[in-house]
């Protein structure tokens, strides 16, 4: 078999980059590109912030530097510049990709810190970023040239985030899922609490398939800088805290969505652990989280409902999974024509989704299912939501509307003709008619024990074996 000259070239950069490591020598440092993305819902612009090299050596899987996952709206390469031959690339998501689908974005421009992160190369490079065309192919919007040995290269130590705690080390960061869980909103006098909060959680993922099955695929590590106060700003109550990674619930006006837009600080202090993906655990009783891909998620440390939103907001990060529900408010606008998702487990094609392998023998394409029944009692739900949020009623009065939701989805979704069936549900990424799901029920939709579906599960095992195998 022939060996065309582009093809060795390529496989000659990638044995380049993974020798290091093959060989039994160092890997190379990890080198991080912070930008500006600046833009309104139509428009976009770039500048670059700063170049820094990060204190550890670059984590990932050596053997597998460039992303086949096909995932996110966004995506980045990096070149060589000399040859253009492709050395590493990453798909992701981004604030300001999902900023761009509110309607603040329609009457506004901002802008958004984000980041590259990839093995330091030997030479100058190019980097070039991709957005999602709406046919799912790419579209080039930005080219970067970086000399990594540049004298402007950030080589200082960043701020400190205390000492680094392993929670389980499973082997060497190449061969391994590195997973951080970076506390946010704990004082000095709280970092017990983190250290047993971040151990607990651990512990509630790997009770989850396919985590369950892959735990000796993961190494999971826990900083926290501390905080001068207890908790993260909460906006639209009047609370705000100057916390070291910036955490807040109230994300793009959704009073459950927590997020930082720091990326430089939270970058920072990231840098001071290996990782491939980066839990923000903060500190409080109240409902939230967050998660987007390839960028971090976030979670509450202290509701009963926290383990549902660690797992599920982790989906999101980890896999780039959709969510799956549809009836809950949503700060992203709806009613867009619809296209396919890149997101591995919506379709809006039910006769050909992208799960089809997986479909049950014999089953509907689209499947019926208890809509109209399951619709009608989560709008009532959704109504009082809305009402405990106004009139500030205690956390606990919350947490006890979800039970009752709980306790209602799973007896619905649990009994119906088609439940623990793959076919294609209607009802998806926040659109009741247009957009499918592979099962009726998944941690992706409703609250329910009930786990991930089939195409969660395939998508997630997927990544891991994006960061583990040779």
């Amino acid at each position: 078999m022939k060996i065309s000259s582009l093809k060795l070239w390529t496989m000659v950069q990638v044995l380049l980059l993974a020798a290091p490591v093959l060989l039994g020598g160092p890997p190379p440092r990890t080198l991080r590109v912070d930008y500006v993305h600046q833009g309104t819902a139509a428009t976009e612009a770039f500048g670059l912030d700063r170049v820094v090299l990060e204190p550890l050596p670059w984590p990932g899987n050596p053997a597998r530097p460039v992303d086949d996952s096909n995932l996110g709206k966004f995506k980045f390469e990096v070149r060589n510049t000399k040859t253009q031959e492709l050395l590493y690339s990453r798909g992701f998501a981004s604030m300001f990709g999902e900023w761009q689908d509110t309607a603040e974005a329609a009457k506004r421009s901002r802008a958004f810190s984000e980041s590259f992160r990839f093995p330091k190369p030997a030479s100058t490079v190019d980097i070039h970023l991709f957005r999602r065309a709406e046919d799912n192919g790419w579209k080039e919007i930005w080219t970067l040239n970086i000399d990594p040995d540049a004298q402007d290269v950030d080589k200082s130590a960043p701020p400190s985030a205390g000492d680094r705690v392993a929670i389980q080390n499973s082997g060497d960061p190449s061969s391994k899922v590195d997973f951080l869980i970076l506390g946010d909103g704990y004082t000095a006098a709280e970092r017990p609490k983190f250290i047993e909060d971040a151990k607990r959680f651990t512990a509630l993922l790997f009770a989850v398939s396919p985590y369950k099955e892959h735990k000796a695929d993961f190494n999971v590590w826990g900083l926290c800088p501390p905080s001068i106060e207890s908790g993260i700003s909460r906006p639209s109550t009047g609370i705000y805290k100057r916390n070291p990674i910036g955490s807040g619930y109230d994300a793009f006006g959704s009073e459950r969505y927590v997020l930082t837009s720091d990326n430089r600080a939270f970058r920072d202090f990231a840098s001071q652990a290996p990782y491939d993906f980066v839990e923000i655990l903060v500190n409080g009783r109240t409902y939230g989280g967050g998660g987007i891909h390839q960028l971090y998620s976030t979670v509450a440390s202290d509701n009963a409902f926290s383990p549902y939103v660690f797992v599920h907001e982790f989906g999101h990060h980890l896999a780039g999974l959709a969510d799956e529900y549809y009836t809950s408010d949503s700060v992203l606008e709806t009613g867009k024509p619809r296209i396919e998702p890149w997101e591995p487990n919506v379709t809006a094609d039910p006769k050909h989704p992208k799960w089809l392998t997986l479909v049950s023998p014999g089953i509907a394409l689209p499947t019926p299912w208890k809509k109209s029944e399951f619709e009608s009692f989560s709008h009532g739900i959704q109504t009082e939501r809305r009402a405990i949020r106004s009139a500030k009623k205690p956390e606990s009065v919350m947490e006890e509307l979800f039970r009752r939701e709980l306790e209602h989805e799973t007896r619905l979704l649990g009994t119906d003709a088609n439940s623990g069936k793959v076919g294609a549900f209607e009802g998806a990424n926040y659109e009741a008619t247009g957009y499918f799901r592979s099962q009726e029920d998944c941690i992706m939709f409703t609250r329910d024990e009930v786990g991930f579906c089939a195409a969660c599960r395939r998508a997630i095992e997927g990544v891991i074996a994006q960061y583990t195998r040779r």
